[in-house]
């Protein structure tokens, strides 16, 4: 048996619905689903780094507008910004 994982919600209804299209196998297959859902989800309870992938890519989309419009600053300015704090 082969492992995918994938990530998703649990609708109302209580349907499984993946966050993205499962690629490179052949359907319709039976397969096995084991779910993982957390205790809690509390904002306190979440690690610095879990930034939502929708306000990284928003983050990351602004960046490269602002490179193709030059909107950049020397790499110096940003060592001494990060200094500064």
């Amino acid at each position: 048996m082969k492992a995918i994982e994938v990530t998703g919600k649990i609708d109302d209804g209580g349907n499984l619905i993946l966050d993205k299209p499962i690629k490179g196998a052949t359907y319709p297959h039976q397969v096995r689903v084991i779910i993982l859902v957390p205790e809690s989800v509390e904002a306190e309870d979440l690690a610095p780094d879990d930034t939502p992938v929708e306000e990284i890519k928003a983050s990351l989309r602004r960046a490269l507008q602002q490179v193709k419009a030059g909107e950049t600053r020397p790499i110096s300015e940003l060592w001494n910004r990060i200094d500064a704090e």
